[in-house]
């Protein structure tokens, strides 16, 4: 029987390349830090990185980017002086493994050298119960007496992108603990690593190589005889709230970690691993291959949920690395927030707290970009201050070299208005509207302010336009009218009015308090206006389609195929300006079928057919984002099997590793969290059905061919759901736990769900 809840492969060299892309789909990580999957003999040389969230620097005039910390995983084996690496020729098995079940990294490799072969096996995690601990199981057997020497600690030998990083890397050792420890570069917050182990075997050393701090082990290994030890290592930074020094901290921390021992701390973690499956596993019967990827990309979003009270969000390549200058992009909102908010609200929360954090940012942005707006404008790309960390020369011409200007910073607008649909749908679908009063009531409404500033009226047509802007096609810039940047600035505007509705009967208080601080209440009304008055480019009487910009249409006719065969380097950019898709109707992503996705209930089955018949041919796919839309809305009108296509393209992305690894001049390579979340959201809310809102939970299954049945839990108002889906049948189990009854909308039959009660409705799947 196919085991659905791991991966392996038997690879270990190929290149620098391949062990990139490697180490992105074996990556394990914990919210706090992530590992990319690496062996425990790699070095820098091939991108061994322990990524941390939140925490960032910037070396002269390149990119700030997240720092990595020293390896506190690192060991390496010597037989008979000759050191082994799966790197070599002496490798005569080798398999490494990625559970899902606890998020655990598995290899075993074994080496033949003089007629001895030496196998070694290791396992490692990042605890889900101690996020700044990391802890590893090793061991080596021999076929033969022979002698080994093991060198285990901290390799502070770091791999930067664009660094270094950690200045004055100081290493030193307290009894059994190794210890290193460096200040960043642009803001002098200090990064601690320490280590310890448990070795009940050999003679042990230390020494220092460099930025090393080692433990080295002598041992004369006996024939057949399986040697362990345990490690324990801990990273804080500055960023953590401890008493007294990081350094101190990390090392508490390994030594508390080492009296419980590897059993206990792997229970423990186990444990918080099986809470997370249980509130987020979706089960597929019939189709291994999309249960498996499912799986997978469901792993990848628990993996990396920001830690309870950080208030930090998800990069767009996760903690994979320090890709994309590990910043917060519009995909957390749109892509990642929805599998949070219907399966993890703790977590949602805490994506949602990140932006409220960063409000500060959005302001001083909207103050510097272009004529100086007013209110919150959101960075494009966002680091810890929510300043834009996007720069105006984006994309590098690998061709000649040359930066080019592209215009995400300035004008991809959209990013406001996202932030704001998902700060509301947090207190709509939650019921909870303490985050509004945090700080969430405040951030919709600068949003709004933003837009009002931002839109242009139109007097003789007696309407406001959103003009000048980016859509999610970035192959188009500086266009007018976008369909997706005006519908969701419209919707910003009604959101905010919605929001001042609800403090005003529930919290009247603090709502004039928020109204004085942000002298605001006088613009109200023109947010009222705004929102009836905002021009939407609407579905053509004839034919249905929705110009995605003014102009659009009269672009010229192409093929993705056709562009690509006049492509002068495989990595050319297509958009910025002079690229080859700008005179074209060829589009890099989904945008008015993001808009119909995003507002399904406002759009017929009919125009979505439509539009998603025009749009689809013309889609090059250049982004990670793209499938997951066409995939939800051809399940919404009714083509099972290209929605089958496109959740297969979103779900495999990061197992396949098929992805860009340059856009341009600019390293792309690292995983897709919101490819991750459309693979959740294209098997749920699309083939599954479910739309949630504030008065209810709507289910209208469209089952692919392949599946006969779909289960998942789904979180609304506080309650938790499990629901049974099959080609003829709805069961909904409220559970006992519950605290009300809930009226649940089952392929247009209402039903009442109390708790504890089951109820299965027969329906007749739509074709």
């Amino acid at each position: 029987m196919k085991d659905l809840w791991s991966i392996s492969t038997a690879e270990h060299t190929d290149g620098k390349e391949t062990i990139m892309r490697r180490g992105n789909v074996y990556q394990i990580a914990n919210g706090y830090m992530g590992y990319r999957g690496t062996l425990d003999e790699f070095t820098s040389e091939q991108l061994v990185g322990i990524t941390l969230a939140g925490i960032f620097d910037r070396v002269g005039p390149a990119w700030r980017e997240p720092v990595n910390a020293p390896n506190g995983g690192f060991t390496s084996v010597s037989l008979g002086g000759a050191e082994l690496s799966a790197l070599g020729n002496k490798v005569t098995r080798h398999r490494q493994t990625l559970r899902f079940g606890n998020a655990l990294f598995e290899r075993q490799t074994s080496f033949a050298f003089k007629g001895t072969t030496l196998t070694v096996r290791s396992a490692r995690f990042l605890s889900a119960e101690t996020p700044n601990l990391g802890v590893i199981r090793f061991s080596i057997t021999c076929s033969r007496a022979a002698t080994v020497t093991v060198r285990t600690g901290i390799d502070g030998n770091i791999w930067d992108l664009n660094g270094p990083h950690l200045l004055g890397l100081a290493a030193t050792r307290r009894d059994s603990v190794l210890f290193v420890e460096g200040r960043t570069n642009e803001s002098s917050k200090r990064v601690a690593v320490a280590e310890t182990a448990d070795i009940d075997f050999g003679k042990v050393t230390y020494e220092s190589r460099g930025n090393r701090s080692l433990r080295v082990v002598h041992l004369r290994a006996e024939a057949g005889t399986t040697y362990t030890f345990h490690k324990y290592f801990a990273v804080f930074t500055d960023n953590d709230a401890v008493r007294g020094s990081v350094a101190e901290a990390a090392i508490e921390t390994v030594l508390q970690a080492r009296s419980l021992g590897y059993e206990d701390c792997l229970a423990r973690h186990g444990a918080r691993w099986q809470e997370k499956w249980n509130r987020s596993d979706v089960t597929i019967e019939g189709d291994d291959e999309a249960q498996l990827a499912l799986r997978y990309s469901i792993l990848q979003l628990l993996m990396v949920a920001p830690v309870k009270g950080s208030a930090n969000s998800i990069p767009a390549r996760a903690l994979s690395g320090q890709v994309y200058k590990g910043a917060i992009f519009w995909d957390t909102e749109m892509f990642m927030f929805p599998f949070f908010i219907h399966t993890y609200p703790e977590k949602a929360v805490e994506l949602m707290r990140y932006r409220i954090k960063t409000l500060d940012g959005a302001r001083r942005k909207a103050k510097t970009e272009g004529r100086g707006y007013r209110g919150a404008f959101y960075a494009w790309e966002s680091q810890e201050t929510g300043d834009d960390a996007c720069t105006y020369y984006n994309i590098g011409d690998p061709s000649t070299g040359r930066a080019l200007r592209t215009y995400f910073r300035d004008k991809q607008v959209h990013i406001s208005g996202d932030v704001a649909i998902a700060m509301w749908d947090y207190f709509r679908l939650t019921g909870d509207d303490s985050l509004l009063l945090e700080g969430g009531a405040e951030v919709i409404l600068e949003c709004a302010r933003f837009y009002y500033s931002y839109a242009y009226y139109k007097d003789e047509k007696r309407r406001y336009e959103i003009l000048d802007v980016i859509g999610p096609d970035e192959y188009h810039e500086r266009v007018n009218n976008n369909a997706f940047t005006s519908m969701v600035a419209k919707e910003t505007f009604t959101i905010a009015i919605a929001t001042v509705n609800h403090l005003r009967r529930r919290h009247p208080k603090e709502l004039r308090t928020l109204l004085k601080k942000l002298r605001i209440e006088g613009e109200l009304p023109a947010f009222r206006d705004a929102a009836r008055r905002l021009f939407i480019p609407g579905a053509d009487a004839k034919t249905g389609i929705i110009e995605q910009f003014d102009g659009y249409l009269g672009l010229r006719e192409s093929s993705v195929k056709e562009l690509k065969a006049r492509m002068i380097h495989p990595d050319e950019y297509l958009g910025a300006g002079q690229g080859l898709a700008v005179p074209t109707k060829i589009i890099k992503q989904a945008d008015v079928v993001m808009m119909l996705n995003l507002f399904r209930t406002r759009f017929s089955a009919e125009i979505k057919r439509a539009n998603w018949e025009y749009y689809e041919p013309r889609t090059e796919h250049g982004s990670s984002l793209s499938a997951c839309a066409y995939a939800m809305v051809a399940a919404e009108f009714g083509n099972l099997d290209f929605a089958y296509k496109y959740f297969l393209k979103t779900a495999k992305i990061d197992l396949e590793a098929k992805y860009k690894v340059y856009v341009g001049s600019v390293f792309m390579g690292g995983s897709h969290p919101a490819a991750n979340g459309g693979a959740w959201m294209t098997a749920v809310l699309g083939f599954g059905g479910v739309h949630a809102d504030e008065k209810r939970v709507a289910i209208n299954p469209r089952l692919c061919r392949k599946w006969r049945r779909l289960q998942f839990h789904l979180a609304y108002k506080g309650d938790d759901f499990r629901m049974n889906i099959t080609k003829n049948s709805v069961t909904v189990a409220s559970s006992r736990a519950n605290t009300r009854v809930h009226a649940v909308l089952v392929a247009g039959k209402p039903v009442k769900c109390s708790p504890g009660r089951p109820v299965t409705v027969r329906y007749r799947q739509a074709r």
